[in-house]
C-alpha cells in the first residue's frame, strides 16, 4: 500500500496518509457513469422509521421532491363522494403529459401533501433499473400510483395491492420506483419496475397492444422497531418466497391482511427476469436490486451513501459499510434495515434531511469546491470529463434542486384527521422549515397553496419562492449567513414541536364535541403557522440582506443594527478570506497579484 497525497479541509493543509480508499480509485473511476447521469434530475432521499423505533410510538417516512423543474407547494385532495363517470386523470410528472383517465370509486379519503385522513403515508425515490423496461404505452406513472392509492387506500398493505392492480391494468409509465408506504401500525418499502414496451398486433381489434402490460414488484414489512431508507437506488435483495408463510404473491391478495404476512411480490417477478435473461439462478438467490438495478459505483457514490450516512448518526457499526457506500467495495452491501440505538423523532429526521457527509472525509463544505465561504452544494453538472478521465461531485442529501421535502407521522392513538401530520417545508431542506400540517385541514395556506405560484411564475409571497430568496442569499457567504438561518429555523420549529401536544388534547377535546369544529380549528392552527412562518423568512431575508450588503458584515446585537455615536451610519466589519483561499490563488495564478513597490509608485501615493 502507497501514501496517498491529498487535500483535506478548508485549511488548505496538504497531508499523507494511508488509505485504501485511494488504492481502488484508478480502478472505479473507470467504470460507465451512465446512472450517474440519470439519477441527476432525479434524485430524492427517503427516511422510513416504524412504531418500535419512534419516540412517540408513531410511523414516520421522509421524502425529498429533488428535480431541476419541479415547484414546491402542498397538493390538496379533497375526500367524500365522487360523482357518477368522474375519474382521476393521470398525467407523467416528468412533462406532464396526459396518460389513462382512472375512475374514481364512489368515494375517496381527503389527501394532505402525500397522507390521507386514514394517516397512509407514502413517498418516494427514483432508481431507473434497465431502461428497456419502461413502458412507453402505460397510462398511469409513479406519481399518479402514488396519489390514487392516497386518495382510496385505508391501510398501507392496501396501498401495495393498489399499486400493483393500477400497473396491471392501465400499465406503468415510469422507470424502476422505490415506494415508502405507512399507516399508523406499519411501514413498508416496495420496489417496482416495468415490463417494457413488447408490441404485438391484435387483428381482431387491428390495433398494436403491449404483451408486457404491467410492472413486477416486491414490497417488504420493515420489522417493528428497525428503520429503513432508500436514495435513488433499489434496496430489496433476496426475500421470503410465497411457499413461506409470511409471505404472498399478487395472485393471494385475499391474504392480504393476515398479520403474519411481512412479504408481497408481484407472482411474476422472477419469471420475468428468466425470460428477459437477467437471471438465471435458483428462486431462493434471486435478488430483486441486483437483477432490475445492477449496482455500480454511481449506485453506490451517489445513492446509498445517503443511506449509509443516515443509518451511521444512529446505529453502531456502520463503519464497516463505508467502503460500500463510497464505490470500493461494491460486495459488503448494507443491510435493507438497521435497529438504530434510540428512539427517533421528527426532530432527527429533520436533522437528517441536512445532511451533506459533514464530519466525514467527504464533507462537501470542506474541499476547494466549496469556494472561501464553505458552501456544502455543486452545482450541475454531477460528472464531468477532463482529459478523458471521468470526476464527479457528491451527491449528498441536501441539495439546492429540492422542491419540497416532507416528514409525515402517523399516530394510532389519535383519530386519522388529528393523528396524520406531515411536517411539509420547501426549496432546499438546509434552509427551509418544517410545518406541520394536520391531515384534516380543509386547506393548505394560501402562500403554500397548489397554483400560487409556479417555477416560471414568481410571486413574491408564495413559500417556494421566498425560500429561494434566503437560500440563494445564503449561497453567496453561506458560513456566514448559515448561522443566522438556523437562529430562525430553530425558532420557529422548536415552537412548533411544542405547540403540537396542546394542539392534539384541543383538537381531541373538539373532536368528541363535534369532529367539524376540530377540522376547523386544526385548519386554523395549520394555515396559520404556515402563513407565519413565510412572513417570518421574509422578513429575515430583510435582515441577511441588509447586514451583509456588498461583502461587508454590519454589526448588530439582537437584530438592531449599531451604528455611530452620532446614530447616522452602520459599524461595519470587512471579513477577509482565509489564507488558505489566498494561498491557492497564489498557486494559480504565479505573480500576476504580486505588489511591487518601487520609489516612484511610494512618491505618487
Amino acid at each position: 500500500m502507497g501514501f496517498e497525497k491529498f487535500y483535506v479541509g478548508l485549511r488548505g493543509k496538504v497531508i499523507y496518509k494511508q488509505s485504501k480508499y485511494f488504492m481502488y480509485r484508478r480502478l472505479v473511476l473507470s467504470l460507465a457513469f451512465v446512472l450517474a447521469l440519470a439519477i441527476q434530475g432525479k434524485p430524492c432521499t427517503s427516511y422510513l422509521v416504524t412504531p418500535g423505533a419512534s419516540a412517540d410510538g408513531s410511523s414516520m417516512i421522509s421524502y425529498a421532491a429533488d428535480s431541476h423543474i419541479r415547484y414546491g407547494e402542498l397538493y390538496f385532495f379533497e375526500g367524500g363522494p365522487k360523482a357518477p363517470g368522474s375519474y382521476y386523470q393521470a398525467h407523467y410528472r416528468g412533462s406532464h403529459k396526459p396518460l389513462a383517465r382512472i375512475p374514481y370509486p364512489e368515494s375517496t379519503y381527503q389527501v394532505v401533501g402525500y397522507i390521507n385522513e386514514m394517516q397512509v403515508a407514502i413517498g418516494e425515490t427514483t432508481f431507473g433499473g434497465h431502461p428497456e423496461l419502461f413502458d412507453t404505452l402505460g397510462g398511469i406513472d409513479y406519481t399518479g400510483l402514488m396519489q390514487y392509492a392516497l386518495m382510496t387506500a385505508p391501510t398501507a398493505r392496501d396501498a401495495i395491492r393498489i399499486i400493483g392492480e393500477l400497473s396491471d391494468e392501465f400499465g406503468y409509465y415510469s422507470s424502476g420506483e422505490s415506494f415508502s408506504i405507512s399507516d399508523p401500525n406499519e411501514v413498508w418499502i416496495m420496489e417496482i419496475i416495468g415490463k417494457g414496451t413488447d408490441l404485438q398486433y391484435d387483428r381482431r381489434r387491428k390495433e398494436n397492444y403491449n404483451a408486457d402490460k404491467g410492472a413486477v414488484w416486491v414490497a417488504r414489512r420493515i420489522p417493528d422497531g428497525y428503520i429503513s431508507a432508500h436514495a435513488n437506488h433499489a434496496r430489496i435483495t433476496t426475500f421470503p418466497l410465497s411457499d413461506e408463510s409470511n409471505s404472498i404473491t399478487n395472485q393471494q391478495f385475499d391474504q392480504l391482511h393476515n398479520p403474519d404476512i411481512e412479504v408481497i411480490y408481484a407472482h411474476d417477478v422472477i419469471e420475468f427476469a428468466r425470460r428477459k435473461k437477467y437471471f438465471e439462478g435458483n428462486d431462493e438467490s434471486f435478488s430483486f436490486s441486483d437483477v432490475y438495478a445492477p449496482l455500480d459505483f454511481g449506485a453506490a457514490r451517489f445513492c446509498e451513501a445517503r443511506v449509509w450516512s443516515m443509518f451511521k448518526e444512529v446505529t453502531p457499526g456502520m463503519d464497516q459499510y463505508m467502503d460500500y457506500a463510497m464505490g470500493y467495495d461494491l460486495t459488503n452491501r448494507m443491510p435493507l434495515w438497521v435497529k438504530p440505538e434510540r428512539k427517533l423523532s421528527v426532530e432527527d429526521l429533520i436533522s437528517f434531511k441536512r445532511d451533506y457527509l459533514q464530519g466525514t472525509e467527504f464533507d462537501l463544505s470542506q474541499d476547494i469546491g466549496a469556494g472561501p465561504w464553505g458552501r456544502p452544494y455543486r452545482w450541475r453538472p454531477l460528472t464531468w470529463e477532463i482529459d478523458g478521465k471521468q470526476y464527479f461531485h457528491e451527491r449528498t442529501t441536501a441539495t439546492q434542486q429540492t422542491a419540497f421535502s416532507f416528514i409525515t407521522q402517523s399516530r394510532k392513538n389519535y383519530p386519522g384527521l388529528i393523528g396524520g401530520l406531515i411536517w411539509f417545508g420547501v426549496d432546499d431542506a438546509n434552509t427551509s422549515v418544517y410545518v406541520p400540517m394536520y391531515a384534516g385541514i380543509r386547506r393548505a395556506p394560501e402562500s403554500y397553496r397548489e397554483g400560487y405560484g409556479s417555477i416560471l411564475d414568481y410571486k413574491e409571497d408564495a413559500a417556494f419562492w421566498v425560500f429561494n430568496k434566503v437560500a440563494h442569499l445564503a449561497y453567496l457567504k453561506y458560513s456566514m449567513k448559515l448561522p443566522e438561518i438556523q437562529k430562525v429555523q430553530t425558532e420557529l420549529e422548536n415552537s412548533f414541536m411544542e405547540f403540537v401536544p396542546s394542539i392534539d388534547k384541543a383538537a381531541m377535546e373538539l373532536y368528541n364535541k363535534d369532529p367539524e369544529l376540530a377540522k376547523d380549528f386544526l385548519t386554523n392552527f395549520s394555515v396559520s403557522m404556515g402563513n407565519y412562518t413565510v412572513e417570518r423568512w421574509e422578513e429575515l431575508y430583510r435582515f441577511l440582506l441588509v447586514k451583509f450588503l456588498d461583502g461587508n458584515i454590519k454589526k448588530e446585537e439582537n437584530g438592531e443594527f449599531l451604528t455611530n455615536e452620532w446614530g447616522k451610519y452602520p459599524i461595519v466589519e470587512h471579513p477577509e478570506y482565509p489564507e488558505w483561499w489566498l494561498r491557492t490563488i497564489i498557486e494559480l495564478t504565479g505573480d500576476k497579484y504580486l505588489y511591487i513597490e518601487n520609489e516612484d509608485q511610494e512618491s505618487d501615493q
